[in-house]
């Protein structure tokens, strides 16, 4: 009886491959963490278009070692809690062989602590707060930087070009805002740069005018502003009703890199420069490709966030090819010999300062012309001149 139904089951999988052409094949299954829904939404969207653009590639070029690489991608709402939670299910229920995604830092600090406790592999490619990779852990491994050097080119710029003399400094209350603010302001120390106000907010807020009016009091040489899309647009756009004008607007990343940020601002957001990570005219092979792509098929464009994680796609798929085994020991060990180019550069996990396993890469400025987001810095780089002084008045048609 037991052999009779043996062969019925082996029937039933060959007339499954004739009827319908596949066969139940092996996936290597990979989590990912993104923010899909909450505030964060956007970002999380960019990331996850990313990631299935990257995958799909992948598996038509063969997957992993003949078996489809499969993304269970979970949302952690932009909350803490729920990252923790999703990572948890991904490890003991899906039995994921690594982890991927990590969007806002407090979020990827909380997944970063399950993968360390539970001893699986985590690529972050997004959360940037210094601890996530000052912590010791020998489990994760971050593809973007810092966010202590995201103003690595703000600063050449401001030393070279705006020379301010005092700056103000707003930041959202999260583990992004506040350490990237406490960094900046370190920065602006170092070169001679007087801080007069650095005041942290409530992300989600609705006015900021109490705040902004305080500002234009001080009557700073430069607004530099941590911030996500909503904060960033609704900051630019009260700071346009007030009529502040200082000798430059500055976004930390994050928010004022997205094309949301010009849909929201509108007009305020003309001229506005921000750090960034990446750009599609740098010379990556597959930069301006992947871009071309993406906004083919999603009627969309995409900025770093989205870069990040297709690379980070392509980074897993070349640490599971790599890796002796599906083990954790041995998808560590493989993701601390990776040496690759990337859409978002090159990938090499290292060791400095504080950092472990910390890719190090530069960082560029970008600026709103025109209605596009333009890499201005480096010069040599530039896709158009940086536009320098502005008279905001006249860029705002007052």
């Amino acid at each position: 009886m037991r052999r009779h139904k043996v062969v019925l089951l082996s029937i039933i999988c060959i007339m499954g491959i004739i009827l319908f052409g596949v066969s139940p094949a092996a996936a290597v299954k990979v989590g990912i963490v993104l923010p899909l829904t909450g505030a964060e939404a956007k970002f999380g969207e960019i990331e996850k278009n990313s990631f299935v653009m990257a995958v799909e590639e992948i598996n038509k070029k063969g997957g992993i070692k003949g078996e489809k690489l499969e993304l269970i991608i979970e949302d952690d709402t932009g909350r803490p809690e729920v990252g923790r939670s999703v990572a948890e299910k991904l490890i003991n229920k899906d039995k994921v062989v690594m982890l991927g995604g990590g969007y806002s830092s407090s979020c990827t600090f909380a997944v970063a602590g399950v993968a360390q406790q539970n001893r699986m592999p985590f690529l972050v490619n997004t959360g940037s707060a210094d601890k996530i990779t000052t912590s010791g852990w020998d489990y994760v491994f971050r593809l973007n930087p810092p966010v202590s050097e995201y103003a690595g080119a703000i600063e050449s710029l401001l030393s070279q070009v705006i020379k301010p003399k005092t700056v103000v400094i707003l930041h959202e209350n999260s583990l992004f805002g506040t350490s990237g603010a406490k960094s900046f302001e370190e920065t602006c120390q170092r070169l001679g740069f007087q801080v007069l106000l650095k005041q942290g907010y409530e992300a989600g807020g609705i006015d900021f005018k109490p705040v902004l009016i305080r500002v234009k009091q001080l009557n700073p040489d430069i607004v530099y502003m941590i911030s996500y899309i909503m904060d960033a647009s609704l900051l630019m756009k009260q700071a346009k009703e007030l009529k502040l004008t200082p000798k430059m607007f500055i976004g930390g990343a994050a928010g004022f890199t997205m094309p949301e940020f010009k849909k929201n601002a509108g007009i305020a957001s003309e001229k506005v420069i921000s750090a960034t990570l990446w750009h599609e005219v740098l010379r990556y092979p597959g930069a301006m490709d992947y871009y071309k792509r993406y906004v083919a098929r999603f009627k969309s464009e995409t900025e770093y966030h989205g870069a990040e994680a297709y690379a980070a796609a392509y980074v897993i798929a070349d640490v599971l090819k790599r890796a002796k085994s599906y083990s954790s020991a041995d998808i560590k060990q493989a993701l601390s010999e990776t040496n690759m180019m990337t859409v978002f550069g090159p990938v090499k996990f290292i060791s400095y300062d504080k950092f472990k396993n910390q890719n190090k890469l530069p960082t560029y400025v970008v600026q709103w012309i025109n209605g596009k987001l333009e890499l201005v810095w480096p010069a040599n780089l530039a896709t158009k001149k940086f536009v320098y002084p502005v008279n905001w008045l006249t860029t705002w048609k007052y």
